[in-house]
């Protein structure tokens, strides 16, 4: 247990019964608020554990981690249907660009990172990583638009191309596991594309390792300077052997432990208002929807969050759940959100690589409380998750033996995230998601939401098999409303809250549009 863990456990822990009937609960310090924002938001190390992340033994491979290799066993499991992990983010970069030393500096990061050069391979009935040799040389796809005659083609047109890559699967076997397309979009404009399989990246990886190094070592390159950049110490593959070694006995005992007192009864299945009937199996097809809050409203969460002592993610967490309380009526909700569980290590903060483990946070709503309730009850539930985040959500259903459900996850449908800030760079380069979806969609509904100095902005990945493009706009308009008002007055009760107008419809279980109840 890191210390940090240990504090949030002696602060912070306590049964359910408890942490759902105490609505006082005085908030997080600002010290402790700013060490839980930069755990939850950079994925930064809270603290170092007792035992030391050292190289793995030469002679044998490398594991896949936990969480690595759930999503190998998923993916494998839905073979045939678009691919569910492959993830887009576009670097834009504005002024005059030498390609060739860009390209120098991305095959110095695949050298320096094995993570980057690894594909899966079975051995003795078990998937491990194989590292394949570094090259010296890296080429860069190049697409040049330059001679379409405006910006709204040469936008069309790297739309086009781009999607046709993402949407191509990877093959995990051979690899590589990683894409990427530079498009000269005018003289003084250019767009690296970067289409990764997500089991060797994350937000910490694209937000801020790769964009910082990439920009350090072009710098370096184009001034005819060597890499400044410090050798790597671990690689992601001596993680995931410490992992393997670490997360046993009392430490996975005590983790288990806390989910299945968190977990224990009959877990809630979101009956969201989609308006469409849900198969009998998961589709797992999706689609992708982009949304920028006004500036003013981004304002006034963070201002609201700092009033009460809880992160942005926490306030954007529980202005969710309080809108799908109002959507379902339900008083007993969860949702996922993918904590970055690996990140806590010391030695991990400057790898690429996939250290995201999903959680389910569960919610009591019970007892018609105030968004400030709310907001204390996210708390808690956050601060607990991520002292007990390590342990992978199917193991979790193999330890409370829950019936499996082909139609749904068996803990959670619905998911929110808040993406890692981007670092500091010297030169004029920034790091967007693509709006190009793969097609697929591994959860229900998944919102992530990012923060920049313009505003919050994020993106909607909804399966098309469940939710019309309408239900999702309008979800959009219906969580701002309501995280305009719960800013305004924190202190009314969820079911006072006004998000609707009087003209708003939300289709029922059975297809047809219905009127909804008196929230207006």
């Amino acid at each position: 247990m890191t210390s940090a863990q240990a504090v949030f456990r002696k602060d912070f822990k306590m049964d359910r019964n408890e942490a759902f009937s105490t609505p006082d609960v005085a908030p997080l310090s600002e010290a402790k608020r700013k060490l839980l924002e930069k755990y939850l938001r950079e994925g930064g190390a809270v603290a170092a554990r007792e035992s030391v992340i050292t190289r793995r033994p030469s002679a044998e491979p490398a594991p896949l981690s936990l969480s690595q290799e759930q999503l190998w066993l998923r993916e494998r499991g839905t073979h045939g249907i678009p691919p569910l992990y492959n993830e887009c983010v576009v670097l834009r970069m504005s002024g005059p660009l030498d390609v060739p030393v860009l390209e120098h500096g991305f095959a110095e990061i695949i050298r320096r990172h094995e993570i980057w050069r690894t594909s899966y391979v079975t051995s003795n009935g078990q998937p491990v990583q194989f590292v394949h040799p570094a090259s010296d040389e890296f080429r860069l796809q190049l697409l040049d638009l330059r001679s379409l005659p405006t910006s709204a083609r040469r936008e069309a047109e790297a739309q086009r191309v781009i999607g046709d890559m993402v949407r191509q699967p990877f093959d995990l076997k051979e690899g590589p596991l990683l894409r990427a397309r530079l498009v000269r979009m005018d003289d003084s404009e250019h767009r690296l594309f970067l289409c990764a399989h997500l089991s060797i990246v994350d937000g910490v990886s694209v937000y801020q390792v790769f964009p910082s190094e990439l920009a350090t070592l072009y710098s370096a390159y184009a001034s005819g300077r060597p890499s400044p950049l410090p050798p790597l110490t671990v690689q992601f593959g001596d993680y995931a052997y410490w992992q393997r070694q670490w997360l046993q006995g009392r430490e996975m005992a005590e983790q288990v432990a806390y989910w299945r007192k968190q977990l224990a009864g009959q877990l809630p299945a979101l009956n969201w208002p989609t308006g469409r009937t849900r198969p009998a199996r998961e589709t797992f097809r999706g689609t992708i929807r982009s949304f920028a809050f006004p500036k003013y409203l981004g304002e006034a969460v963070k201002a609201l969050g700092k009033q009460e002592g809880v992160t942005l993610f926490m306030t954007l967490l529980a202005a969710f759940v309080a809108l799908l309380h109002r959507y379902t009526e339900q008083e007993d909700i969860i949702v996922g959100t993918p904590s970055p569980a690996g990140r806590k290590r010391s030695e991990v903060q400057k790898l690429l690589g996939y250290f995201l483990n999903p959680v389910a946070l569960r919610f009591d709503l019970a007892g018609k409380p105030s968004f400030r309730e709310l907001l204390r009850r996210t708390q808690r539930a956050t601060l607990e998750a991520i002292s007990n985040d390590d342990v992978p959500m199917e193991t979790l259903a193999q330890e409370l033996k829950l019936k499996p459900d082909a139609s749904r996850n068996p803990f959670f449908t619905v998911a929110i995230s808040l993406q890692p800030p981007m670092p500091q760079l010297d030169m004029e380069w920034s790091v967007t998601s693509m709006d190009i979806e793969s097609g697929g969609a591994p959860w229900d509904l998944y919102v992530a939401f990012i923060e920049r100095t313009e505003g919050i902005m994020g993106r909607v990945q909804y399966n098309t098999d469940l939710f019309e493009p309408e239900t999702i706009t309008r979800m959009l308009e219906h969580f701002q409303r309501l995280l305009k008002n719960v800013s305004a007055n924190p202190t009314q009760r969820l079911s006072e809250v006004k998000f609707l107008s009087s003209r708003d419809r939300l289709p029922s279980s059975n297809g047809a549009e219905g009127r909804l109840r008196n929230f207006a």
